[in-house]
């Protein structure tokens, strides 16, 4: 049985679905086409329902929540792994609480967990752009822009190029709530029958399983996909976003998951969430 599965080409996600896509663990009769896309590409289809497993942000999900269930393997949650609020002028960085309303800033795409994070911190920096991620920096280098979320590997290459932090709105997230900050999931589309998405599960912990215990097995398929990146600043990545909570969520994910969702229901960011989000009651 084919499969069609969505993650981005960044460290964490190659890293994790190294070992599944590529047959070094029993993948239990089932094959997959994969498509390599942005966060919010993936969101995007979500959105139009076009995957059988895909990664997006949780932010995304929770539109989405009817047409897909969240698995308990693969997710990216931590603490010191959030977005960062970043800029090329240094005055901006003097008073974060004084940044202007009619500041321009480029975001990694409206339904990503950063811009849901931005909106908390920043409610009036309503001014954005939507850009790849990884033309952020570039942007705020030619001054087209003002400020910049950035997420992924730019948190290890923005001081490099000239530009300064902000705030990093991880930190911020977690003095507010003393949870781990949930940024993406892997979801199963609910069309799936039952014991498809459960072996899909069972086999994302045995893939992230085999990455932990045999760490460089994936090197060259990850420097393929890693845009020019030093191999110190892959695994810094991976070391990041991939831990506990990509083998399984546990109680504690969880409680982060259903922390960020009650929050931005009280806050009328999302929508209500009808149905239980978990694969696995």
């Amino acid at each position: 049985m084919k499969l069609s599965i969505g993650f981005s080409p960044c460290p964490n996600d190659t890293f994790i679905f190294d070992a599944l896509i590529h047959h070094k663990i029993d993948t239990e009769g089932l094959t997959f086409e994969v498509f390599f896309d942005d966060v919010e590409t993936l969101n995007q289809k979500a959105f139009r329902g076009e995957l059988d497993i895909t990664k997006l942000s949780f932010h995304a999900f929770a539109y989405v929540s009817e047409q897909y269930a969240l698995l308990d393997s693969g997710s990216a949650l931590g603490f010191g792994v959030g977005p960062l609020l970043i800029c090329h002028q240094e005055h901006f960085t003097q008073n974060s609480g004084e940044l202007s309303a009619g500041l321009k800033v480029g975001i990694p795409g409206r339904y990503t967990t950063a811009n849901f994070l931005l909106g908390i911190a920043f409610p009036h920096l309503t001014n954005k752009q939507e850009m790849v991620f990884s033309e952020i920096e570039n942007a705020l280098l030619k001054d087209q822009i003002d400020l910049g979320l950035i997420i992924h590997e730019n948190r290890f290459t923005y001081t490099e190029k000239g530009l300064h932090k902000i705030i990093d709105l991880g930190n911020y997230w977690e003095q507010q709530t003393g949870c781990a900050i949930p940024l993406g999931g892997i979801v199963a589309n609910r069309k799936l029958d039952q014991e498809t998405k459960e072996k899909v599960n069972r086999l994302i912990k045995k893939s992230v399983e085999f990455a932990f215990a045999n760490p460089r097995s994936g090197l060259d398929f990850i420097r393929q996909h890693a845009q020019e990146m030093s191999e110190e600043v892959m695994y810094k990545h991976i070391e990041l976003y991939v831990n506990k909570y990509s083998i399984e969520l546990g109680t504690e994910g969880r409680k982060a998951i259903d922390t960020l969702f009650n929050m931005a229901r009280e806050k009328e960011l999302i929508p209500p969430v009808q149905h239980d989000i978990y694969l696995i009651p």
